[in-house]
């Protein structure tokens, strides 16, 4: 069990790490060219994914902050009681978690979350997004992947 949050804590601190790294060396709104169709562009979401509720006028940030905790502890009851077999779930909940705690932290430290990961083609851009982003999305990726492969494991943990 405890490997599993020690892969929260990994996802936690390389997005840490990342985004006062971007935060320190970047000026809000400047973009450093990577690799064609992607590069860092260092914006601030007060709101959720895509920047749903970002102009909703600060209120958002205490209802992300709640939702995100209540959220996070659901997920640390769910891994410590998952049986050790169920190795993929546990393993995309732990991303889910590690980047659940990531956004939390900026959001009670800063007021909103550090996004600089920016992929685009032409003039289309998807929304900005971070490690922590990255993880939740591949968290989430494999648990409905082994929720296919394996329906009664979570079955199992319904009971």
């Amino acid at each position: 069990m405890s490997r599993w949050f020690l892969l929260s804590l990994l996802v936690l601190i390389v997005d840490q790490v990342s985004k006062v790294t971007v935060a320190s060396s970047m000026h809000l709104y400047e973009s450093i060219a990577l690799v064609p169709s992607f590069q860092l562009t260092y914006v601030h979401n007060p709101g959720a994914a895509f920047s749903f509720l970002s102009d909703a006028g600060g209120w958002q940030r205490w209802f992300f902050i709640a939702l995100s905790s209540i959220v996070s502890v659901l997920i640390s009851i769910w891994l410590v009681r998952l049986p050790a077999a169920l190795r993929w779930q546990a393993i995309g909940l732990a991303l889910v978690l590690g980047g659940a705690v990531g956004n939390l932290v900026d959001r009670v430290l800063y007021g909103y979350v550090i996004d600089f990961l920016d992929v685009y083609y032409r003039s289309w851009h998807w929304p900005a997004f971070n490690v922590a982003d990255a993880a939740i999305t591949i968290g989430a990726v494999i648990l409905l992947v082994d929720s296919f492969r394996n329906p009664d494991s979570l079955l199992q943990e319904l009971k």
